[in-house]
């Protein structure tokens, strides 16, 4: 990628820089292509990539649930460590992730019944059958529980935009971006979507290894990167990342967003317009790269590696 000369980003303008292009290259042919939306900020927090249009609102998806995790601290709900990552989770339901959601919803006096999030299988459909405690969103939805109890808030509406849980998150959302959500929808879980732009979730993202000490944003930064498989999965290329770049805090949501920022405050999102995760890792690695975070261990991340007959044949990489 190329790197922009150092300025603010908000001089930058809409549509700043074009969209970056991944190629799927198999035996050779580029047989289809993606288009990428990038931005990065080096510590001082002036950008190092602007490609695509950065300032329009974007639907960040599961990549919000740092920042739904910090209102829901903010508002008295008290988890640390592993369970702290998994409400910030778009967890695999493997079994410890079902039991560490059983474990939040029993500190609430609950069970799965309360959860209102849909019914879904694990990734790997061989450890449990489909469930709400299976979903991958049930350790957020377990913490929204939670948080009600603690507040004596009403269970049976946590969902709704009017609730005073959701409200709070959206003026956590609103604070950390520096933004008034443009839109608000319904996320693939049932919970709201808020519409920020990708400048506004790396600001957000920034703030929470910058924070204090002991303050509510560093307890995020520090459950998800210590405890990386329990934000995803075991083996999941979130996971791979965090454990390659120990000082790394990513969070990926559907339709192909990711964001993340380093202890630095090195930060960046990563939008694939047409919303094809395959394309994801390889450009979120080469961004990582070009704000010099390195390591052998993103290697095998670097470039999606297709298959025909059972060999590799071909590779998706950045034009």
């Amino acid at each position: 990628m190329r790197s922009h000369s150092r300025r603010s980003v908000d001089s930058w303008g809409k549509g700043a820089g074009m969209s970056l292009v991944v190629e799927v290259v198999r035996s050779g042919f580029v047989e289809s292509t993606h288009l990428a939306r990038v931005l990065t900020l080096d510590a001082a927090g002036t950008p190092v990539d602007v490609h695509g249009a950065v300032h329009v609102p974007a639907s960040p998806r599961s990549s919000m649930k740092p920042l739904q995790a910090l209102g829901m601290l903010r508002q008295g709900l008290r988890l640390e460590g592993e369970l702290l990552a998994l409400a910030c989770a778009s967890h695999a339901g493997e079994p410890y992730h079902v039991d560490g959601v059983r474990k939040i919803l029993a500190g609430a006096g609950l069970d799965e019944s309360a959860l209102r999030c849909p019914e879904d299988y694990p990734e790997d459909r061989t450890v449990g059958e489909k469930s709400r405690v299976t979903m991958n969103c049930s350790g957020k939805h377990a913490a929204m529980l939670a948080t009600c109890v603690l507040n004596d808030w009403p269970l049976d509406t946590y969902l709704e935009p009017v609730h005073p849980l959701q409200r709070a998150i959206r003026a956590t959302v609103e604070e950390l971006t520096g933004e008034r959500v443009a839109a608000s929808g319904v996320d693939g879980c049932g919970a709201p979507l808020f519409f920020v732009s990708m400048l506004g979730v790396t600001k957000a993202f920034r703030a929470l290894p910058l924070a204090a000490p002991g303050s509510h944003e560093r307890h995020i930064f520090d459950a998800m990167r210590a405890h990386p498989e329990w934000t995803s999965g075991t083996d999941r290329p979130e996971a791979r990342l965090m454990r390659a770049l120990p000082g790394l805090m990513l969070k990926s949501g559907a339709e192909a967003f990711d964001a993340f920022v380093f202890e630095d405050g090195r930060a960046g999102t990563v939008k694939i317009e047409d919303g094809s995760a395959r394309a994801r890792t390889p450009v979120t690695v080469a961004a990582l790269r070009n704000l010099g975070l390195t390591s052998p261990d993103l290697e095998p991340l670097a470039k999606g590696v297709l298959s025909g007959g059972g060999r590799p044949v071909g590779e998706i990489r950045l034009r």
